[in-house]
């Protein structure tokens, strides 16, 4: 067997359904970019029709089987109509990446209910029912790959996490409850924690250039983190070559964390 031969069957995508949700900038978009890449058709769901359609474009024009729906995730309603609208396209997804999230990060002690239920909404809520749509459907199937992108804060408090921090751990957690309940069937569930990425939901941080040099020095690389930094641990977790790894945390942050 050649190289090729063996990376492919290893890591290949070919054939496989993907929805990615937050595909459309920042992280998400790095992810998309790299599954459809591998060989999968990608759904991307998110808010704005124009950064949609300009990512999608990009990967048509690179060969690439992709289309977008753009869906509101902040309501029950919006997200399971966006969910039927996606599966619509090209069939029941194989591999679920939820991306989508919302940044609200006020200090804990000024967290009213508004900034809760939002938050709590699109970052943990949202993921929890297309899990429930999608989940069981992968595991009848036999096959399914469940990614959840979280944050540092989920595992320790940083920069003022409040309710975002809050949403991420219950992200985590979620993800655990999903493995235990589908890996038998060959869903697996894992989460992918970032470190301080240079994407438009860090704008606000991201204006202190002081604060950006101090996060960047803290990593053991010397650098903040990109979002094609995700592209080859996505596709390890959304390929067959991840089978015996599920309810894992797995931390792309050029080793923040480990500080």
């Amino acid at each position: 067997m050649t190289s090729h031969a063996y990376l492919s069957q290893l890591f290949a995508l070919d054939g496989r359904v993907a929805l990615v949700t937050g595909g459309s900038s920042g992280i998400g978009r790095g992810i998309a970019g790299a599954l459809a890449r591998a060989g999968a058709s990608v759904v991307i769901v998110a808010r704005r029709e124009a950064e949609l359609a300009a990512t999608v474009d990009e990967l048509v024009a690179g060969g690439c089987r992709a289309a977008w729906v753009s869906g509101d995730l902040s309501t029950r309603e919006g997200v399971r109509a966006a969910a039927e609208a996606a599966a619509g396209i090209y069939g029941e997804p194989d591999i679920l990446v939820n991306s989508a999230g919302i940044n609200l990060r006020p200090p804990m002690g000024e967290v009213g209910e508004e900034v809760w239920d939002a938050t709590m909404a699109v970052n943990l809520e949202a993921p929890f029912l297309l899990g429930e749509r999608f989940g069981p459907g992968m595991a009848e199937r036999g096959f399914g790959r469940i990614i959840h992108v979280t944050s540092q804060q989920a595992h320790r408090a940083f920069v003022q996490s409040g309710a975002y921090g809050v949403s991420k751990g219950g992200l985590e957690s979620l993800a655990r409850s999903q493995a235990e309940a589908w890996s038998a069937y060959g869903v697996t569930c894992n989460t992918l924690v970032p470190g301080f990425v240079l994407t438009p939901l860090n704008a606000r941080l991201q204006k202190d250039p002081e604060t950006v040099a101090a996060l960047a020095a803290r990593t053991m690389v010397g650098r903040n983190g990109l979002a094609d930094d995700f592209a080859g641990a996505a596709v390890f977790l959304a390929s067959g070559a991840s089978a015996y790894v599920t309810g894992h945390a797995l931390f792309v942050d050029g080793g923040l964390s480990v500080h």
